[in-house]
C-alpha cells in the first residue's frame, strides 16, 4: 500500500471513530437529560414539605406480643466517662419497622437485600378510618382498591400503598393493640386487596397498625402471601392523617444488618 493510500486510510478511520465518539457523546447526554424525566412518574412532584411517619419508641411502645421491643443498659455514663452510650438489645419487629421477603419464608430477601429501588417510591394512601371506627378489625378489602383507583387514578408500579385507619392516634392507649380482655384487634390488608396490589406490582404495603394482618387473623393470610412473594411491608405508620391519598414520596429508611428479617427504620415522606 502507498504511503497516501496509507495516510488516507487513516485518515478516515479517525474520522469514523470521531464521528462514533460524538454520537456516543449526544447519546449519553440525551439519556442524562431525559433521567430525571423517566424517574418523574415514579416519584411525586415535590412542594419540599417532610412528613414524619415514624413512632418515637422506647420500652414502652405496644408490640405484637406484648413484650418490650427494646432494651437500654448504660455503656457509657458521661459523668464517668465524659460521654454517653447505650448498649441497645432490640428486637427486629418493634416500633415503626419493616418486615422482609424472610420474617414469612425460608430463604427469601433478607432485609438488607431489599432493592434500594423499592425503598423510595410513590405514596398511595387508602383511608378506611369510617370502617376501623365500627370494627376494630376492618381491613382493606379489593372493593377498597377499586375504590381508590376509581378517585384517584392507577397506583404505579413499584409504589408503596399505605392504609390509613386512625390507628395511630391510640398509640398510647392500650386499645391500640387489643381489647380490654387481651384479644388482639387492631385493622390490616385483606389477602383479596394484596392479591390485587401484587398483580399492579406494588412494591409494599403499610399499615398505621402492629400487623399487615388485622388483628384477629388465624393465619396471617397477607404475611404468608405479601412477604414470600419479594414484597415488604411497613408496620406502626404514623403520620399518615397529614398526607394527601396520592402525590407523597416515600422514603424507608431500612436497617442493613445481615440476614435481617426486617428492623426498626426511619420513614418519612415528601409531599
Amino acid at each position: 500500500m502507498c504511503n497516501a493510500c496509507l495516510i488516507e486510510s487513516v485518515r478516515r478511520d479517525a474520522m469514523s471513530r470521531r464521528h462514533l465518539l460524538m454520537g456516543a457523546a449526544v447519546a449519553g447526554a440525551a439519556a442524562v437529560a431525559l433521567g430525571p424525566v423517566a424517574a418523574r412518574p415514579a416519584l411525586a412532584a415535590s412542594s419540599g414539605r417532610v412528613v414524619d411517619l415514624t413512632h418515637a419508641w422506647d420500652e414502652a411502645f405496644p408490640t405484637f406480643d406484648g413484650k418490650p421491643g427494646i432494651a437500654y443498659e448504660p455503656d457509657k455514663v458521661f459523668d464517668r466517662d465524659g460521654y454517653q452510650l447505650w448498649k441497645l438489645t432490640i428486637w427486629e419487629h418493634s416500633g415503626t419497622h419493616v418486615d422482609a421477603p424472610l420474617h414469612f419464608s425460608a430463604d427469601g430477601v433478607s432485609v438488607d437485600q431489599i432493592p434500594v429501588g423499592q425503598l423510595m417510591c410513590p405514596l398511595c394512601i387508602i383511608d378506611i378510618s369510617a370502617k376501623a371506627a365500627d370494627d376494630p378489625n376492618a381491613a382493606v378489602d379489593a372493593e377498597d382498591v377499586e375504590a381508590f383507583i376509581r378517585d384517584h387514578g392507577d397506583i404505579p408500579a413499584g409504589a408503596l400503598v399505605a392504609m390509613r385507619s386512625g390507628w395511630a392516634a391510640r398509640v398510647a392507649d392500650t386499645a391500640y393493640r387489643g381489647t380490654s380482655d387481651g384479644a388482639l384487634a387492631f385493622p390490616g390488608f385483606s389477602r383479596a386487596a394484596t392479591d390485587l396490589l401484587a398483580g399492579m406490582d406494588v412494591a409494599g404495603i403499610g399499615v398505621d397498625t402492629l400487623s399487615l394482618d388485622p388483628g384477629n387473623s388465624a393465619d396471617f393470610a397477607v404475611h404468608y402471601s405479601w412477604l414470600p412473594g419479594g414484597r415488604y411491608g411497613i408496620e406502626n405508620l404514623a403520620g399518615l392523617d397529614d398526607l394527601p391519598a396520592t402525590g407523597a414520596t416515600i422514603f424507608v429508611g431500612a436497617p442493613k444488618h445481615k440476614r435481617g428479617t426486617g428492623g426498626p427504620a426511619r420513614v418519612m415522606a415528601v409531599v
